[in-house]
């Protein structure tokens, strides 16, 4: 079972008792939405911590986490089966979203109405654009962003290997529609649970420079099948300067301003610190997974298109990788976009 603290530890007040109830619940079982389970079980807090499934039964089953420093760590995850998501969501008071950009919305709205009106979701994956599609489906639920640099990597389906300890930002979005606050207790359970993780009041701007690193390094390692370290060389320069300036452009009319200059010198500081790494767009390409390029290149072309600014650098990346997802993947069903 997942560990919380024993009943006699929170004895003494009806809010912790309430509070003991409740769970933290993780949607997405990938390598990222592992580890951030061994990281909420490492220290103790009144939460239960859960996964969703998708199958019709709930489960425990034993997850397992090598660490940056070798340690392994074998925990038993509750697995929240389709029969029982009416009684045991409503209990979540923080649902995690771990699972690919594309997948977000539609991941989402299969639990929301579970869940309860109090829930508050926390969004963490690459790329920008879901927040936009759910954010109208939250009936005042409150809603809250992240990205994070931390390395895992699945060893099997149920070990995952720490691969590194970057940095983890978290924070409120503020913009045109206000969400309530996450609460302070959660909040604090999340900043002392992650390592190098840190809470902002406005995250968008940092979600945009993380995007233009997206921008630069995703596309161009998966069309030229190379490692990171290979976008130093001068052949790529032009296209790296004029993708991540047409996003600043983007931005700049989105409400956000950033400096052309100040992202460009970090997309090839995380070139030279990443070198022998392959960007996750790399690996999906090789695997002939879709990608999350509607989320990254593709999320500037379309706040491009709908601010009027044209974005051929973003727009042409956008369609080479595209082009490589159509020879391997089955045509899309029709469907009403969200």
């Amino acid at each position: 079972m997942p560990m919380s603290l024993p009943n006699a530890t929170l004895a003494g007040t009806t809010n912790c008792n309430q509070l003991a109830t409740q769970s933290i619940t993780i949607l997405g079982a990938g390598a990222i939405g592992q580890l951030i389970y061994h990281q909420l079980q490492a220290k103790p807090n009144p939460f239960e911590v859960n996964f969703i499934s998708r199958d019709s039964d709930s489960a425990s089953l034993a997850l397992t986490l090598t660490n940056i420093e070798g340690e392994i760590t074998t925990l038993n995850a509750q697995f929240i089966g389709c029969n029982d998501y009416q009684q045991a969501l409503s209990k979540s008071a923080l649902l995690i979203v771990c699972v690919k950009a594309y997948q977000v919305a539609s991941a989402l709205n299969s639990v929301l109405p579970f869940l309860s009106s109090n829930a508050h979701i926390l969004l963490l994956h690459n790329g920008m654009g879901p927040h936009i599609d759910v954010i109208s489906s939250l009936n005042g639920r409150g809603l809250s962003l992240g990205t994070t640099s931390q390395g895992s990597l699945k060893m099997a389906q149920w070990h995952i290997q720490q691969t590194g300890a970057g940095l983890t930002q978290l924070g409120s979005l503020n913009g045109d529609v206000k969400t309530p606050p996450l609460s302070p207790l959660l909040k604090n359970i999340l900043l002392n649970s992650i390592k190098n993780s840190e809470w902002h009041a406005d995250i968008l701007p940092l979600l945009w420079q993380k995007l233009a690193v997206n921008v630069a390094i995703n596309p161009l390692t998966a069309i030229h099948q190379c490692a990171n370290g290979e976008l130093a060389a001068d052949k790529y320069r032009d296209i790296i300067n004029c993708a991540v300036a047409e996003l600043v452009e983007v931005a700049h009319a989105d409400g956000i301003n950033l400096s052309h200059a100040f992202l460009i010198e970090r997309v090839y500081q995380v070139i030279a610190l990443t070198a022998n790494n392959l960007s996750s767009m790399h690996q999906d390409v090789c695997h002939q997974r879709k990608t999350e390029v509607n989320a990254i290149n593709g999320f500037v072309v379309a706040r491009g298109k709908a601010l009027r600014i044209d974005t051929p650098y973003n727009q042409q990346l956008l369609k080479q990788i595209q082009q490589i997802e159509a020879k391997y993947l089955p045509p899309a069903p029709s469907s009403i976009s969200q």
